[in-house]
């Protein structure tokens, strides 16, 4: 077993007018995250050998208006994705809660949603191709991806199941410590790291490689789909091990299954994942027959 390191989620706080203001790992994450993928998406609309028709589909210069956008999709979209996946109820009866997103509470599939709708806006009212604009947000958005999830190991939350392997992670809390017959510390899969490495580190370097070597961004759309395919495989894959939300979780239930049939179940995570599944493997298929405008 791995001991959880001795780091706080606060980098460092001050106290103004006895207000305490802090930085937190996980703000500094989407902040970091938001910037390298700007810089991705400047450096790719910058070398217009890339794309279709040796053709730009964006002025560099609009990729700043584009972040802030983005910006707006994913914060609202996280949100009343969490809200509307999640906990219903609870924010049923305390809709004022819906505002504090300081407290937590953000849903990568409603993020997504988010920053689909703010994409097709901008896009439509800058005559931006719909499907190269695209794929230059799924070649910017990995990066992202990798230091959200290193942000939820930091901050201890959205933890695995218990395991005996070696590099299971004893963290820390009571809910954590939770293992049921278990006698003594309870290890549990770093599956925060597992999505960094699958979502952000290996998904990104390989949107990457095929954009920047392989001419990927010549297909309208490619990037795209294999972003979607590529994401909902991986979430499929960790939720195998992932602690499953505990709204979702009962004595009859242990392991969190939205639907069960026959003994094998599905969990919320998979359930919002197999829809990017299909529509990345549809837009894969379309890209490579009939290129997308």
């Amino acid at each position: 077993m791995i001991a959880f390191p001795n780091i706080s989620p606060e980098i460092f706080s001050i106290t103004i007018f006895g207000i305490e203001l802090a930085l937190r790992w996980y703000a500094l994450a989407y902040i970091i995250g938001l910037l390298l993928g700007w810089r991705i998406a400047v450096l790719a609309a910058n070398r217009p050998a890339l794309w279709r028709n040796n053709l730009s589909p964006i002025e560099a210069v609009q990729v700043e208006d584009l972040l802030t956008w983005v910006i707006v999709g994913v914060i609202l979209g996280g949100r009343l994705g969490y809200v509307l996946f999640y906990q219903p109820v609870h924010f049923l009866y305390h809709p004022l809660k819906i505002v504090m997103i300081w407290k937590g509470g953000m849903a990568f599939h409603g993020g997504l949603a988010g920053v689909c709708v703010a994409a097709y806006l901008f896009f439509r009212r800058n005559l931006v191709p719909y499907a190269s604009g695209a794929d230059l947000l799924a070649l910017a958005a990995p990066a992202g991806l990798l230091l959200g999830r290193v942000a939820n190991f930091i901050n201890a939350e959205l933890w695995g199941r218990p395991t005996d392997l070696p590099w299971g992670v004893i963290f820390p809390g009571e809910a954590a410590q939770a293992c049921g017959q278990i006698a003594g510390l309870c290890a549990r899969h770093p599956s925060q790291l597992y999505e960094a490495v699958l979502e952000g580190l290996l998904l990104g370097g390989l949107l990457l490689f095929l954009a920047f070597k392989k001419a990927a961004l010549k297909k309208p759309g490619l990037i795209t789909g294999i972003f979607f395919a590529g994401y909902g495989i991986a979430r499929c894959f960790v939720e195998l091990v992932r602690q499953p939300d505990a709204q979702f979780q009962s004595p009859e239930n242990p392991l969190g299954y939205v639907f069960e049939l026959a003994g094998l179940g599905i969990t919320m995570g998979q359930i919002l994942s197999l829809p990017m599944i299909a529509a990345g493997l549809f837009l894969i298929s379309r890209a490579r027959r009939h290129p997308l405008s």
